[in-house]
């Protein structure tokens, strides 16, 4: 028995939903290794307190990149193969990606000022190692992709030459308005805490929406491998022994006599 249209409507979503999801792992995965094994970057993980934002930024980088891969092949295996026990890795591990980021938005709303802060500083190390490098494509990749999620530019504006080809697309008056990124991070960890909670939260939807998706693929998966039951069908030309009904009393007929010549 095939899948019905709910369950061929799961089964797109989660593929389509896995193929983003690998796509957005390897991108960060491949970026944290990078920067951490680049030649330009390697002595920023030595024993040195003035990295450690930099440090911690790139390992979680890694290991949130690798465990996002993991899942998104748990969860396209499992979908294209309709394989329940894939499928059961997938939502496992997906529960425990969705709990991480719940936990992390709230951690950013709570403590929103230490937050912006530390990824303003983070922000400054890869500026700094940019500048010392001569401009690394690593760091330039980096910079480009904060200043344009942050829509800042350098540690002065749009006025900032140094990095100026890293700085997002602005139009004449943003030259003069676009603001540094430091304070520009801090500011929207600080002022703007609930969008960047709602930012998480919505992200932890779209994980459990694939996560109810990967649940209704499971029970359809699994009902159309259930067998149907037999039936036994009987010919009505097939002649059965009858018996009298239980409640039905037997006819008793009285006994025959032969009629003589004395009785006549």
């Amino acid at each position: 028995m095939a899948l019905d249209l709910c369950g061929q409507l799961c089964k797109v979503i989660l593929i389509i939903f896995n193929i983003v999801f690998a796509l957005l792992g390897a991108a960060m995965l491949g970026l944290g290794l990078w920067l951490r094994f680049g030649a330009n970057t390697q002595g920023l993980f030595d024993v040195n307190f003035n990295t450690q934002q930099f440090v911690i930024g790139v390992m979680v980088l890694i290991v949130l990149g690798a465990v996002i891969l993991v899942v998104a092949v748990f969860g396209d295996y499992g979908a294209c193969n309709e394989s329940r026990g894939a499928l059961t890795g997938f939502a496992v591990f997906l529960s425990i990606v969705c709990g991480l980021v719940i936990g992390a938005g709230v951690i950013a709303f709570i403590r929103s000022d230490e937050v912006g802060e530390q990824m303003a500083m983070f922000y400054t190390t890869v500026y700094a190692k940019y500048l010392n490098t001569g401009g690394d494509p690593s760091m330039m990749v980096t910079l480009t992709v904060m200043q344009n999620w942050f829509q800042c530019c350098g540690l002065v504006g749009a006025l900032d030459v140094l990095v100026k080809k890293t700085c997002p697309e602005h139009s004449f008056t943003g030259f003069f308005t676009m603001p540094a990124c430091p304070p520009a991070i801090v500011d929207l960890f600080k002022d703007k805490a609930p969008l960047v909670l709602g930012l998480f939260l919505g992200t932890a939807a779209l994980l459990l929406l694939a996560l109810g998706c990967s649940s209704q693929l499971r029970k359809e998966i699994k009902r159309s491998r259930t067998p149907s039951p037999s039936y036994m069908i009987l010919s009505t030309s097939t002649n059965l022994p009858s018996t009298p009904h239980p409640y039905e009393d037997p006819v008793v007929f009285p006994p025959l006599t032969l009629a003589t010549s004395a009785d006549v």
